[in-house]
């Protein structure tokens, strides 16, 4: 196995490397920065094919979690690398949100006992609202800073974004919003339709208060129909066996309506058998990867 490849941030480059490990043709680092979005530290893990490492511009997939998750729940159990590591792909997974003023365990920023509400659940918006406004700004903190500093630090080509849950909703959301950053979309287990599930309602009665206008704007199905078509073709799988599909979290058929009426292509699998788990990923991840890689060597 060739382990000659070494690559090299800029002198001025604002991340800390917390650990790099030999992963098939590839290596996955972890890194750490100070966010000027959030004003706390943040984390980020990035698998980096051979590729990459000697240089070559390669194609990413910006992957967000989703509730309760950080960086590594992804980068450890849905064993994406290989597949990466064929096509020459990116992987990058940044934490859900913000967690403590000076990057220890001590808790400081806004949190909520509620697991749904409070830290790793930022659903990947700006809050308006204090305590959360100071630090909660995943969606500054995504599409603007991390955004910026990824494409300047590493040999990025194109990015296509993607997520789980609660980062499902966030790739729609941040795809639909901003698609001059990212050339696919696609997710896994979305949540579709947060303004209408109990989840994101709760979520978003701290972080917006009553304006129902800032929860439209933070709902992806909402925002789909509202700036219509913007992709030749989006993909998102779903287990038909999901336990927050039956319990009405998830909303899906707001998303296939959303769709339909903005004239969004859409490709929505209902996967017999699989529920809301990483093992549910795993089964479908490499299509997922493939699908942003052929959208990206038509960009």
């Amino acid at each position: 196995m060739n382990n000659s490849y070494n690559h090299s941030l800029s002198a001025s480059t604002q991340f800390t490397q917390k650990s790099v490990n030999r992963c098939f043709d590839g290596e996955q680092h972890y890194y750490s920065h100070q966010s000027t979005s959030t004003k706390t530290p943040m984390t980020f893990s990035i698998y980096l094919p051979d590729e990459a490492l000697a240089g070559q511009r390669c194609p990413a997939i910006l992957y967000l979690s989703g509730l309760t998750c950080n960086a590594d729940n992804v980068t450890h159990k849905a064993h994406f690398q290989q597949k990466c590591s064929e096509l020459g792909m990116i992987f990058i997974a940044p934490d859900t949100s913000p967690r403590s003023s000076d990057g220890s365990d001590s808790n400081d920023v806004a949190n909520d006992e509620r697991y749904f509400v409070g830290q790793g659940a930022s659903y990947y918006v700006d809050a308006t609202q204090a305590p959360w406004s100071e630090h909660f700004n995943m969606q500054s903190y995504i599409v603007d800073e991390l955004y910026d500093l990824l494409r300047s630090e590493f040999p990025i080509h194109s990015i296509g974004i993607t997520g789980h849950s609660m980062g499902g909703h966030g790739a729609l959301l941040l795809g639909f919003k901003f698609p001059g950053k990212f050339v696919s979309v696609s997710a896994l287990s979305p949540v579709c339709a947060a303004s209408e599930s109990a989840w994101g309602q709760a979520a978003y009665t701290e972080y917006f208060g009553d304006d129902k206008s800032l929860w439209a704007q933070a709902d992806a199905s909402q925002v789909i129909e509202e700036v219509g078509q913007q992709y030749s073709s989006i993909l998102v799988d779903q287990g038909a066996a999901d336990e927050f599909l039956a319990d009405g979290q998830l909303q899906t058929s707001k998303l296939q309506q959303a769709c339909t009426n903005a004239k969004q292509p859409l490709t929505l699998r209902y996967q017999a058998g699989h529920d809301h788990s990483y093992y549910f990923i795993q089964t479908v991840i490499n299509e997922h990867i493939e699908h942003h890689w052929r959208m990206a060597q038509l960009s």
